[in-house]
């Protein structure tokens, strides 16, 4: 089932979300759920915090890339209560966008390397590097489940460049091809 995005605007995208217990009620489902939402979006990535859910969830997918870049073959993942370890090497910069901040994309320097300890949809424990994109797109999640986006990245002033779109994301002042929730449109009654 598709579930609608939460929009740049709404607290939960800014709250660090909570550890997740073995016994979570439907997690399985959740999971597809989140697939489904993410490929219903045209998405490569979706944290649990995307769709209203402060919990430390997400999934990634990135296996459609994997002709322009070789490391992202077969790359589907879901990442349960992940922690980043440690960050290392040289910094790059990528063009990046989200879901929840729909027609944005800039430029964002993140860390080459990460060391990432997670568990898996079968509560099966990882601790892996990962290097390049595969590690940028889940840089991107992890900072989902912390409470920050990709423009916290920003310069102060690409920031303030930005406040107008941003402004008409929270509003629902957009067109997206997918279901949003706003947190600035009231429901009728």
């Amino acid at each position: 089932m598709r579930l609608p995005i939460v929009a740049y605007g709404d607290p939960v995208l800014r709250k660090k979300a909570l550890d997740i217990p073995q016994d979570y009620p439907d997690l399985g489902k959740l999971i597809e759920n989140m697939f489904d939402t993410m490929y219903g979006a045209n998405g490569i990535g979706l944290a649990a915090p995307q769709i209203g859910l402060s919990i430390r969830l997400f999934v990634i997918d990135a296996s459609a890339y994997d002709e322009e870049n070789e490391e992202l073959k077969g790359f589907k993942q879901v990442f349960i209560n992940a922690k980043i370890l440690d960050e290392s090497g040289e910094n790059w910069v990528f063009n990046e966008g989200c879901l929840s901040i729909p027609d944005i994309r800039e430029d964002v320097s993140r860390h080459q390397k990460l060391v990432v300890s997670y568990y898996d949809e079968n509560w099966k424990h990882h601790k892996e590097t990962y290097t390049g994109m595969a590690g940028r797109i889940i840089q991107h999640e992890y900072d989902h489940i912390e409470g920050k986006l990709f423009i916290d990245k920003l310069t102060p002033l690409r920031k303030a460049l930005l406040k107008r779109r941003l402004d008409a994301i929270t509003k629902g002042a957009i067109k997206v091809d997918y279901k949003m929730k706003f947190p600035l449109i009231k429901k009728k009654r």
